[in-house]
């Protein structure tokens, strides 16, 4: 569960959102307006299941209460300021944030699934070599009404079936945020998803790992790249500070239940990290993990010297895994005609 806010600041300037809201803190905020306990499951009603989109709709509250809540909040979705649509069906949506920012939302549809993946932070603070979005550095946090606006405002809303959170930012990063959106999207009183349908994705943020694996019960990615020390660091400077042995000790030693899946996403770059010898090396870090690898295809970004390997090989490489016994796919490469690649629809924006 996310870690519950005790108190609701009410008079802060501006009208606040009461979407993204936990049922925990509509009852804090409600008792502070006087009004009784029972009403904060009334408004979740009214915020997550009825799709209503101002205040006057929420028609089993007195008009009393509905003018004090008025004064002090507002629904608070947010539109997308863009849409652009694939030849192969996938969406990419973009959103405004404050400051002339703006982060990205794709929706991509596979016959009876329809996924969306979301952002968690406006920017990244991470700096991995091969990612657009690190290079426009940190500029915030989305709150738990940011990230769930994303499922809520788009046109296939009342399609989806998946969520994963592999959008722009580092969701260990923000995981009081990230959790609080998940408890949303999953507890009875909000969207009552399976939290089997959502996968949050991370570079490997050890405590706040820790977290995770004991708070939610969504699935969990973990991002690879490669099983070599050395060669992870200049990808992915998280290595430092958190080596990918010490999070795959975690992995290994946590008790997940037979449905609770864990995956490792595994970009794969032309000559550096698809050799037989990180095939070996995989083989014996994954030891005693029950894994799944996403290979991912390279579509090069500006500004990096890293390469795509060819069709070939990748092939090659996935079957050398599986030989392996590592169960290995090569995630199908959708949108490449409209930015899809996380960052560079929001970098073009700001441009």
């Amino acid at each position: 569960m996310a870690q519950n806010t005790s108190n609701i600041e009410i008079e802060s300037a501006g009208k606040q959102a009461l979407f993204g809201k936990t049922l925990d803190e509509l009852s804090s905020m409600v008792i502070q307006l006087g009004m009784p306990k029972f009403t904060a499951k009334q408004i979740a009603d009214w915020l997550y299941k009825k799709e209503i989109t101002s205040i006057d709709e929420m028609t089993n509250l007195s008009v009393k209460a509905r003018q004090k809540l008025s004064e002090h909040f507002e629904i608070g979705l947010v539109a997308p300021v863009k849409v652009q649509v694939s030849t192969d069906g996938t969406k990419k949506y973009l959103f405004a944030t404050a400051h002339q920012k703006y982060i990205e939302t794709a929706m991509i549809p596979d016959k009876d699934r329809v996924t969306v993946c979301v952002s968690s932070q406006v920017g990244c603070k991470m700096g991995c070599l091969f990612c657009m979005t690190g290079k426009q550095g940190f500029n915030g946090q989305l709150n738990a009404g940011e990230i769930v606006n994303q499922v809520r405002m788009i046109d296939e809303f009342n399609k989806v079936t998946n969520i994963v959170y592999m959008g722009m930012g580092e969701p260990f990063d923000n995981l009081n945020e990230v959790l609080k959106s998940t408890e949303i999207l999953t507890a009875e009183w909000g969207y009552a998803m399976s939290p089997r349908r959502i996968t949050v994705s991370s570079i490997g943020i050890v405590p706040a790992l820790k977290r995770f694996l004991n708070e939610s019960k969504c699935n969990l990615a973990i991002s690879v790249h490669t099983p070599f020390d050395d060669e992870r660091q200049k990808l992915m400077p998280v290595q430092l500070a958190y080596p990918l042995k010490n999070v795959l000790d975690e992995i290994r030693n946590f008790d997940f239940d037979n449905q609770r899946k864990v995956s490792f996403e595994y970009i794969v770059f032309g000559g550096m990290n698809d050799t037989n010898e990180h095939v070996k090396e995989m083989s014996k870090l994954f030891n005693g993990i029950k894994s799944h690898v996403n290979l991912i295809r390279f579509h090069p970004i500006p500004g990096t010297p890293l390469n795509p390997t060819n069709e070939n090989r990748i092939q090659e490489f996935k079957d050398a895994l599986n030989k392996k016994g590592i169960l290995t796919t090569i995630r199908a490469s959708r949108g490449q005609d409209i930015y899809a690649a996380c960052g560079l629809l929001s970098t073009k924006g700001l441009k």
